[in-house]
C-alpha cells in the first residue's frame, strides 16, 4: 500500500445481550460526524493492525476484546485521500462505556436494527461478514 492510504483499523464488536441472550453488535456515535458507525480508528505508525483494533474498541467504547475472523476490509476516500480499514469480528469480555470527546454514546442493538442505524451503507456489509462461528449464531 502506498504511504498516501491511510492505514486504519475496527472491529464489528458483539456480545450476547445480558437479557435475552440475543446477538448485539455495538454502534458507536461520533459528535464530530454525527455518525454511527464500528468502532474503529487510524493505527499508530508501525502499529500491528489487529492490536490497533482492539485499541480503538477499548478507546472508544471502554470494551476490552477477545478477536475472531478477520472481515472483507473497507476501502474508501476520505478528506482527499484513500482510507482503507481492517475489521475484525471481536466478543465485548469486559468494560463499560464512558462518553469522551470522540465517542458520546454507543448503542447494543440486534444485527437488523444495526444495519438500519449505520450512517454509511459499506458499514452494512460488515454484518453480513460476522461468521456464524465467531459468535454462535445459527443461520438457517
Amino acid at each position: 500500500m502506498p504511504d498516501s492510504v491511510i492505514q486504519a483499523a475496527g472491529c464489528v464488536l458483539w456480545r450476547r445481550s445480558p437479557l435475552t441472550g440475543a446477538l448485539e453488535v455495538c454502534l458507536v456515535h461520533r459528535p464530530k460526524y454525527d455518525d454511527w458507525s464500528h468502532p474503529k480508528g487510524k493505527l499508530k505508525r508501525g502499529e500491528d493492525p489487529l492490536a490497533g483494533a482492539l485499541r480503538e474498541v477499548a478507546e472508544e467504547t471502554g470494551y476490552t476484546a477477545e478477536p475472531g475472523a478477520e472481515l472483507p476490509a473497507v476501502c474508501y476516500a476520505a478528506d482527499g485521500r484513500f482510507k482503507r480499514v481492517r475489521y475484525w469480528a471481536a466478543e465485548a469480555v469486559s468494560g463499560h462505556f464512558t462518553p469522551n470527546s470522540e465517542v458520546d454514546r454507543i448503542l447494543w442493538l440486534t444485527p437488523a436494527a444495526a444495519r438500519t442505524r449505520l450512517t454509511q451503507p459499506r458499514d452494512r456489509d460488515l454484518l453480513d461478514a460476522l461468521a456464524p462461528a465467531d459468535h454462535g449464531e445459527r443461520r438457517d
